[in-house]
């Protein structure tokens, strides 16, 4: 089991050193960071909250979102307090 370990490591590093071509950084391209959103109002604008751990009077979590998640967040919340609100009226609603 050593020796095919061993023969493997010897070919890997043979091949490496015979193209010194992959070898260098010449050829790999720069990866360029994203430049950070700064405009508040911006769609993909990481916005950070804490809100109160249920069950804990101290413990608090810190959620982060975009904007874009935050309005959907918003608008799931009111959409399920109003199905909420509805379901527990009085009436022949269905």
């Amino acid at each position: 089991m050593r020796y095919t370990i061993s023969v493997v490591l010897v070919v890997g590093v043979s091949l490496i050193s015979a193209s010194p071509a992959l070898a260098t950084s010449e050829n790999v391209p720069a990866v360029e960071k994203p430049k950070k959103i700064t405009d508040r109002k911006h769609p993909d604008y990481v916005r950070c909250r804490s809100e109160p751990v249920i069950g804990s009077r101290v413990k608090k979590r810190r959620v982060c979102m975009s904007n874009s998640q935050w309005k959907e967040y918003a608008r799931k919340g009111s959409k399920e307090s109003r199905d909420f609100v509805e379901s527990t009226e009085p009436g022949f609603f269905q």
